[in-house]
């Protein structure tokens, strides 16, 4: 009968240590189109900075829902949303107060039909690591931002943290 050979230890495999290779994901700040909530803000600039204190990584994606106008869209589609429709200089506020603290900010206007959607392909395209919905709910109608928490926290593959109120 053969002899089994003794081994120390688990029979869990061993884990390797994590390579300095490893890209950190970026935080994603979303608003539907109107200013960021406080708290969302700091939220995602801290979560940025403890994800890579060398770069940390933030993009502001405001969200804006595109109304179906065709002939609009086919002559003038950056004229589709009327700036009084959205609150692009806060905003815009909120990214120079994240570049301020060191964080590289990348802030993006996405006009859709289907700006959820639009938000859920960011994510999955740019790796996102954590996605913080943070509009402002005394600027946004309740049913969609309750609508909106419930998609983004069913599908997107990450983090989510949703703005109170």
């Amino acid at each position: 009968m053969p002899v089994l050979d003794q081994r120390e230890g688990t029979d869990a495999p061993a884990r390797e240590a994590v390579s300095g290779g490893v890209q950190p994901r970026p935080v994603i700040l979303a608003t539907l189109s109107v200013r960021v909530h406080p708290e969302a803000e700091r939220m995602a600039v801290e979560s940025a900075i403890d994800a890579n204190p060398a770069h940390p990584t933030l993009i502001i994606a405001n969200m804006l829902w595109l109304p179906p106008h065709p002939t609009t869209l086919t002559l003038a589609r950056e004229v589709a949303v009327l700036p009084h429709e959205e609150d692009l200089d806060a905003v815009r506020e909120t990214a120079a107060r994240a570049a301020t603290r060191g964080v590289h900010v990348e802030l993006l206007r996405i006009s859709s039909r289907r700006p959820l959607a639009a938000l859920l392909e960011l994510v999955e395209e740019r790796g996102a690591g954590l996605v913080v919905l943070g509009p402002d709910p005394r600027r946004s109608p309740r049913w969609w931002r309750t609508v909106a928490a419930r998609r983004i926290r069913r599908r997107a593959g990450c983090l989510v943290w949703i703005a109170p109120g």
